[in-house]
């Protein structure tokens, strides 16, 4: 007995049989949520470039930014996979928030010394 080949391989009962699987469970073999999910990184990549280079993706603002931030935050501490700083670790974090808070570590630890010492020799003559 012949049976019966379709244009994608496999006979069409091999397809029915397939088919009817994947809908048991509600899944499917088509489609991009059937993809493997670095295939679908690629894809949605490829997307993103395309969008910027067309120029219509969207341009976060810095307020987004924080709010997508502190959910991916909230999110990996609730699922345990948050990174867990080391305390040099927070250190050096900490170190670069205090330089580019004070104009991005342009300025020397002798200048910044020089400009304690006025402000201390300012609020002890108003003092008295």
């Amino acid at each position: 007995m012949a049976t019966n080949q379709n244009t994608r391989g496999g006979s069409s009962e091999q397809h029915a049989k397939a088919g009817s699987q994947s809908h048991k469970n509600g899944s499917s073999n088509r489609g991009f949520a059937s993809m493997d999910p670095q295939q679908q990184r690629q894809i949605a990549s490829m997307g993103g470039h395309a969008a910027h280079q067309k120029g219509t993706a969207h341009e976060f603002t810095s307020e987004e930014a924080r709010e997508a931030g502190s959910k991916g935050g909230k999110a990996a501490h609730a699922r345990g996979t948050a990174h867990e700083f080391t305390s040099e670790e927070a250190r050096q974090a900490g170190s670069k928030g205090g330089q580019n808070s004070h104009g991005g570590g342009n300025r020397s630890s002798q200048r910044m010394s020089e400009i304690g010492k006025k402000g201390g020799q300012q609020s002890h003559q108003g003092a008295r």
